[in-house]
């Protein structure tokens, strides 16, 4: 009667740690597959403000390259301008010196 008291202990024993296991080794595959998808996740988070981040940069340089070419246009009619007043002011004056001969 022992023995079949200490063989029904020791079975139980068995069955217990081998469900402990199965049940240790269930969580760690649950936790890793966790830990795969948040890091999968946070991939994609990354990559969206990634590309977001160029997108606005892009945008900033061509709004900057809009600014700096209507700028350039400007400063160039305004020496248009200047150089068509200074010509007709030379003529002006020339005038004047043929005037005097």
């Amino acid at each position: 009667m022992k023995k079949v008291l200490t063989t029904f202990a020791a079975l139980a024993l068995i069955v217990s740690v081998s469900s402990c296991r199965e049940t240790a080794e269930e969580k760690v595959e649950d936790a890793m597959e966790s830990a795969v998808q948040e890091a999968a996740s946070n991939m994609d988070a990354a990559g969206d403000a990634m590309e977001n981040a160029a997108n606005e940069a892009g945008d900033a340089v061509e709004e900057a390259a809009n600014e700096a070419g209507d700028a350039v246009e400007e400063a160039v009619k305004e020496a248009g301008d200047a150089m068509e007043k200074a010509g007709e002011e030379m003529k002006e004056k020339m005038d004047g010196v043929d005037g005097l001969n």
